[in-house]
């Protein structure tokens, strides 16, 4: 199985000991490198380019629709946040996060190149409906799948989620994340995003009402096997793991790996 390294969901960079979360400039997510040469061409520096085509496949999985749109000298992959297609429909997609060698668990299947994307809109429409996980001001996320992961959702301030019983903050955990790394935590909060079967594994973003949206320090990704549903409270227990760099601009400085959760 192929597997790729290149997906991130909450970008924030800081390793040393430090008492205050992390800066802006180091938490907010990067955009993604630009595509590599493929059949599709590349999104230029404006912004991502996009293609015109008719679907010829299509299929849901894991809160996702994927297509296969054939275009006047190629056809390209894509997937976003699920909405309704049916083949013989022409759409148009933006080049935006491109995923090489990307494996699906959720379609057991496997795509040279596939790109997903904040939205995709009928030919002279523009919806721009948003991919889940996915910041609209940035191109592809996982804002996010990620957006694997992403900068702090755009949720406002979340509803006081109590710490569990011998377990952390969100924010405490920010503060305290040079000396936790390698370390199992726990930690209780409400899921604000959900990407599932990215990378062999579910991203998953919770708050808990600690910390600031500012410098990033109220979100927390985890990411796990387990499901659950943006809305759910949930206790993570899982590896702190800092200035973890999936590539292509995709990197997080404090993550929760390997979680086990149990939902409230």
């Amino acid at each position: 199985m192929k597997s790729l390294a290149i997906w991130s969901l909450a970008a924030l960079s800081v390793l040393g000991a430090c008492s205050q979360p992390p800066a802006p400039a180091a938490t907010a997510n990067k955009p993604p490198a630009a595509p590599p040469a493929s059949t599709a061409a590349a999104p230029s520096q404006s912004g991502p380019q996009t293609v015109t085509g008719t679907v010829v496949e299509t299929m849901d999985a894991a809160n996702y629709t994927y297509v296969r749109v054939k275009t006047n000298t190629a056809e390209v992959w894509a997937a976003t946040g699920q909405f309704k297609v049916a083949v013989g429909d022409r759409v148009t997609v933006p080049l935006e996060m491109p995923m090489q060698d990307f494996h699906s668990m959720a379609l057991k299947r496997d795509f040279p190149l596939i790109y997903f994307t904040s939205h995709i809109d009928r030919e002279g429409q523009s919806t721009a409906a948003m991919m889940p996980g996915h910041e609209q001001a940035a191109p592809g996320m996982m804002s996010g799948h990620p957006a694997m992961g992403g900068a702090p959702p755009a949720q406002g301030e979340a509803t006081k989620v109590a710490p569990a019983a011998g377990g952390m903050t969100i924010a405490d955990l920010w503060t305290k994340r040079a000396g936790l790394a390698g370390k199992n935590v726990t930690v209780r909060g409400r899921v604000v995003k959900f990407n599932g079967g990215i990378l062999d594994r579910n991203w998953i973003h919770i708050q808990d009402g600690t910390g600031t949206a500012k410098d990033g320090s109220n979100d927390l990704t985890i990411t796990s096997q387990d499901m659950v549903k943006v809305g759910d409270i949930i206790t993570a227990t899982g590896k702190v793991v800092l200035n973890k760099d999936f590539g292509a601009g995709y990197s997080y400085g404090l993550m929760v790996e390997g979680a086990t959760i149990v939902a409230k």
